[in-house]
């Protein structure tokens, strides 16, 4: 049996800082760190442009932290291991070694994995789901061989990655079942605005359509859609949206239909079990109620909020208002708030037909939800995460 003082399952964003929060308050504690990847600490929002881009990364240089610094901290680090049980009652997990740990206070941060389609055909060669390195290393080693890709989503990632395939001078096809580029997010005309420029930088677009299945023998050869067409193509990305890991604690009280419940301090219902990132569904004084983030700097925000709790005396409470940046072709925009709908109204500021600068104030009703800031400076941006409004 393998005693530590911390078990932290994960090694993305949220477990990461989480590290250093507990290192940073227990300089002595003992840690394990445990992750069923290859590497630890991978910056994602750089993946998809580090591995897609002219000239491809290695992994390792979008990395947090080297192996030197976990042997310099301490921290006992088990990689490409699953963890297969974990045990409330005995405060222990076991791994795919056979290996028992007995822990005192646990995170779980296992991150989300792509949603994959139940229909005809999922399981043809040449549809990837990009949410691993893996699994964009192996698409980037069937790219060179294909000139065409269909991209089925119609969210950030789809979006992204239609852009960096476009200038790798790829043949590009978004089918989507919305009726325009990110139109559940923003308002109508700024969808409209955007799926334009997307066709004019040569980006096919089948739109309202639901996929009904793939066609193949082997490897793929056709995407169907529900209305009966078929889009000839060798290689589709699924860009479906993604699905909390909660597989861990499916049998236990950490489970819930849209994530694991934790409170303002990011710790279950069972002392000493602290859950972030993907997997955290959390009270949320902004924005209101519940939510679950899935971007890279809440789960930053998250894994430090929760590694200080985990080891200090005087816990804190986590206070966040939603942020992320998505890059397509030339625009770069940052999303401040709530976007799980789009607004009811929105006011522009700016050119964003001419200059491609602007920022969009979205509304429900008339209750400022959030910010659309396209080529803003982030100073601009930061300003008004600062002084967004809490709900009342």
């Amino acid at each position: 049996m393998i005693r530590r003082e911390y078990l932290i399952v994960g090694t993305g964003a949220a477990g990461m800082a989480a590290c250093e929060a507990i290192r940073a308050v227990d300089k002595k504690g003992s840690i394990m760190m445990v992750s069923a990847e290859p590497h630890c600490g991978v910056r994602r929002p750089d993946l998809m442009a580090s591995l897609l881009g002219a000239k491809m990364a290695p992994v390792e240089k979008i990395t947090t932290h080297d192996n030197a610094w976990f042997a310099k901290h301490k921290v006992d680090l088990r990689l490409n291991t699953m963890v297969t049980q974990f045990s409330l009652e005995q405060r222990a997990a076991v791994l795919a070694t056979g290996q028992a740990v007995k822990f005192e206070k646990a995170l779980l941060a296992t991150g989300s994995r792509a949603r994959r389609p139940d229909v005809a055909g999922n399981k043809l060669g040449n549809i990837f789901f990009l949410r691993y390195a893996r699994d964009i290393a192996g698409f980037r080693e069937v790219l060179e061989l294909e000139k065409n890709c269909v991209v089925i989503g119609g969210g950030f990632i789809a979006a992204e990655t239609a852009a960096l395939l476009r200038k790798l001078k790829m043949g590009v096809t978004i089918m989507s079942r919305s009726s325009g580029i990110w139109s559940r997010y923003v308002d109508a005309e700024t969808s409209a605005w955007l799926t334009k420029y997307f066709a004019e930088n040569g980006v096919k677009l089948q739109l309202g359509q639901h996929l009904n299945g793939f066609e193949g023998r082997t490897y793929l050869q056709r995407v169907q859609t529900k209305s009966g067409e078929r889009i000839d193509t060798t290689l589709a990305i699924c860009a479906m949206g993604a699905e909390p890991n909660l597989q861990l604690v499916s049998a236990s009280p950490l489970w819930s239909q849209n994530g694991c419940p934790v409170t303002e301090r990011l710790e279950s219902d069972e002392i000493g079990i602290f859950a972030a990132g993907d997997i955290a569904l959390y009270p949320n004084a902004h924005m209101g109620g519940m939510r679950r983030e899935e971007h890279w700097d809440a789960a930053l925000a998250m894994g430090a909020v929760a590694g200080h709790n985990m080891a200090a005396r005087k816990m804190m409470a986590f206070h966040y208002v939603p942020w992320h940046q998505s890059k397509v072709f030339d625009l770069m925009f940052d999303f401040v708030g709530d976007f799980t709908r789009p607004p009811t109204r929105v006011e522009l500021e700016g050119d964003r037909d001419k200059k491609h600068k602007f920022v969009l104030k979205c509304y429900q009703l008339n209750r400022l939800t959030g910010y659309v800031f396209c080529n803003e400076d982030q100073k601009k941006v930061q300003k008004a995460r600062a002084e967004f409004p809490k709900v009342k």
